[in-house]
């Protein structure tokens, strides 16, 4: 019980920084021409999220450009999801197997999103109305192995990073351009709810 709360605590109370030197904190992302240290702050902010993560993006890919300032994105976004399938499957697992398989609707739902792990945890990660947060704690407290979460979500993450990024050169470049960015992505988003629904409709 200790180690649960205390656990949550540190979370809560590293959160609250990053709250309060959010303006801080992009202001350096702005400045800082060091993409590993530029990556290590976006996993930081991303592992805490107060900060819209995709004005982060943006921040970043006007700093780097879109194909520099997409991986940095893409790299900090993925390692803060690693690191909290971590924590919460060895913090928390015993507590959210109970929790998971102890509802009747919930346990089923638990068995199937664990049967088709990856590809739920692949197209959950390419709709970007589906938090991510909520994708990272859901895994980490199910069956799924870290190697299947770790793979689906860095695949899965890969296009709405680029957008970030582009969207952020864009702003900093040729604005008009956004539009075009932004209708590519919608077209691509159309095609993946697609193909969710298919895979959904023949899993079932």
């Amino acid at each position: 019980m200790f180690k649960t709360w205390g656990l949550a605590l540190i979370y809560l109370g590293a959160a609250g920084l990053f709250y309060f030197y959010g303006d801080s904190i992009l202001a350096w992302l702005k400045q800082e021409s060091n993409p590993l240290l530029v990556t290590g702050m976006a996993a930081l902010i991303a592992l805490f999220p107060v900060l819209p993560y995709p004005v982060v993006g943006g921040v970043i890919g006007a700093a780097f450009g879109p194909v520099m300032g997409g991986a940095v994105t893409w790299a900090g976004s993925t390692l803060a999801s690693l690191i909290m399938f971590l924590f919460v499957r060895y913090g928390y697992r015993e507590w959210g197997s109970r929790l998971l398989q102890g509802q009747g609707g919930l346990a089923r739902l638990t068995a199937y999103f664990e049967k088709n792990a990856f590809l739920a945890v692949l197209f959950a990660r390419m709709i970007p109305f589906v938090p991510s947060i909520v994708v990272n704690v859901y895994s980490g407290l199910s069956r799924i192995s870290f190697a299947a979460y770790a793979a689906a979500s860095a695949l899965g993450k890969l296009p709405a990073m680029l957008l970030f990024a582009l969207v952020g050169d864009h702003l900093a470049g040729d604005p008009k351009q956004i539009f075009v960015t932004l209708g590519v992505y919608v077209i691509f988003l159309g095609m993946v709810l697609a193909l969710y629904k298919l895979w959904k409709h023949r899993t079932v």
